[in-house]
């Protein structure tokens, strides 16, 4: 009987994470609107019964998703800030962040990639033309159709300007010539918004291409082998001699580089508060673990250091939360801080949340090494937020810009 309270960890946790009993202090519904209370409940219910359950799974069996995705983009999840008239939600970037950090206490892997899919289908709803918007939106608002956002390369991470694929003009299509690494969904997806060179160099270089798997000449690497992040693939995405129409072009020649930061805005607040979700469901996790698990004849709990850690954790959640929520609220507003801000609020949450989530997996000793253990996958899944979007080095020097150009 001693040992009773590890059975069925994993279960244990689904019943936690789905429970609404949370301490006060740290309830992501506090200061929410009702209608935002009730999506919000939406999505935690459906992270509980159609994600947690299957976490593992997906992730020891680098399993995509597919039909569990368009069952949440039936909940409107699929184009969550896109306009209704092409099948999307419409919601506010914080009505997103909200829906984000619920869902990735399910599974953070699968709804990062879904926070990235929004992106690619924002950035089409946003820049693109009438017909296209109307030829692309519909079909990947339901997941019927799955995006990806192309930008890094092999040889241009942090320094996106100096990307090298080329578009070459030819009467009224383009030639594409090169690759794009690390792209997430990559060979598995559907439409590919690809940041590539139609001019000189530097970013005004830069234009926005919609392609579409099938494509002569577009073809895609090895499924790479992931720390984390293993419920969506990730492969190179190579462009040969790859022929797109110019009606696939998003805006104007040399606006790419621009339709890219944009996206990114929104992805580094999406990105956030899918760590937001990793470090509540950690928090829980740890808590849950120190009430039941007993040392020296008394619980965990009652150890005033792991009080205070756990306090501590708390506290660092509830201020990355409120930050992610600030940064959301400018974004939306078109605060000419917005994306200084939304660097910020990816730059921390990011490190706090990772450093929560690592928190909670002490606080489980052996047992949160043991994949039987749900906040080891926490771990695991949210430690790439701190490079991807950006990383949290370049998060700093655009603070650091802002701060001292004036």
């Amino acid at each position: 009987m001693a040992m009773a309270w590890r059975a069925a960890p994993r279960a244990a946790a689904r019943l936690l994470l789905g429970r609404r009993g949370i301490a006060s202090c740290i309830d992501p519904s506090t200061g929410l609107t009702e209608d935002q209370k009730e999506f919000q409940k939406v999505a935690f219910d459906f992270a509980a019964k159609e994600m947690a359950p299957y976490m593992a799974e997906w992730d020891e069996k680098e399993i995509f998703p597919v039909e569990t995705m368009r069952k949440a983009a039936q909940l409107g999840f699929g184009g969550i800030y896109v306009k209704p008239d092409v099948g999307g939600s419409g919601l506010s970037r914080l009505d997103t962040s909200i829906i984000f950090e619920a869902l990735s206490t399910g599974c953070t892997s699968t709804t990062a990639y879904m926070s990235i899919h929004n992106m690619c289908v924002w950035m089409i709803d946003t820049f693109g033309n009438e017909e296209q918007r109307r030829r692309f939106c519909p079909s990947l608002c339901s997941m019927e159709k799955f995006a990806s956002y192309c930008l890094t390369e092999p040889g241009s991470g942090s320094d996106a300007a100096s990307l090298l694929t080329s578009a070459q003009r030819k009467g009224d299509t383009y030639v594409l010539n090169g690759s794009k690494a690390f792209i997430s969904g990559g060979g598995d997806t559907d439409v590919y918004v690809v940041m590539c060179r139609t001019g000189g160099p530097g970013p005004k270089g830069i234009s926005c291409l919609v392609l579409e798997k099938g494509m002569p000449g577009l073809s895609f690497g090895k499924k790479e082998r992931k720390v984390g992040w293993n419920s969506q693939p990730t492969r190179a995405v190579i462009f040969e001699d790859c022929v797109v129409p110019v009606g696939n072009r998003l805006g104007a020649e040399g606006q790419g580089f621009s339709i890219a930061m944009q996206g990114l805005n929104g992805g580094r607040i999406n990105i956030a508060s899918c760590s937001l979700g990793a470090a509540h469901a950690s928090v829980l996790l740890a808590q849950e673990h120190l009430t039941v698990r007993k040392q020296f004849g008394e619980p965990l709990a009652n150890n005033q250091y792991l009080q205070f850690g756990l306090a501590e954790m708390a506290t660092r959640l509830l201020a990355a939360r409120l930050m992610v929520r600030n940064a959301a609220r400018a974004l939306q507003d078109g605060r000419e801080d917005a994306a200084v801000l939304c660097s910020m609020a990816k730059l921390f949450a990011t490190d706090e949340c990772f450093g929560i989530c690592n928190q909670a997996l002490q606080m489980h000793g052996g047992y949160g090494y043991l994949k039987d253990y749900a906040v080891q996958q926490f771990v695991r899944d949210i430690r790439v937020h701190q490079i991807l979007e950006g990383t949290n080095e370049v998060m700093r020097m655009i603070v650091a810009r802002n701060l001292l150009q004036g």
